[in-house]
């Protein structure tokens, strides 16, 4: 029973955090759209850096440690090639969580290194990546 609470509690912080991955790009596009000091940019950076602390961040964070926990509790899913093939997309996920803040970063200080193209394009890979882990999870294609 304690395994199926685990499991509830992971998938929905994994929402969140895809949510809040789909999401923040888009306040960065947004805010790159206007100059520092304008409404705009100000607005989108506080949002952004608001879904970062409230939601990015502990959702990545409970992601690992109930996945961790639910691999504790059920060590057999090891052995499924379905779920090294899933571990591989969520450290692509968690890798692009890492570069997104650190876009984000770059954004707030006004670089100039970032550009609206590159977030629209990147926008869609946590989706994709989504897709994987789904994919793998429900159809198990490599017991």
């Amino acid at each position: 029973m304690l395994y199926l609470w685990v499991k509830a509690a992971h998938l929905i912080f994994v929402i969140a955090l895809m949510a809040g991955l789909l999401v923040y790009p888009r306040y960065k596009i947004h805010q790159l759209s206007s100059q520092p000091g304008e409404p705009l940019f100000e607005t989108m950076k506080d949002a952004s850096n608001r879904l970062k602390t409230i939601i990015l961040n502990p959702s990545i964070t409970l992601v690992w440690i109930l996945g961790l926990w639910m691999l504790f509790l059920n060590p057999g899913l090891l052995q499924q090639g379905w779920m090294h093939a899933k571990l591989a997309l969520v450290l692509a996920i968690s890798g692009l969580h890492g570069y997104f803040i650190g876009l984000g970063k770059k954004v707030d200080r006004v670089t100039g290194t970032v550009q609206a193209k590159q977030l629209r394009m990147l926008n869609e890979v946590p989706f994709i990546l989504m897709i994987g882990v789904v994919i793998l999870v429900i159809v198990k294609p490599f017991v």
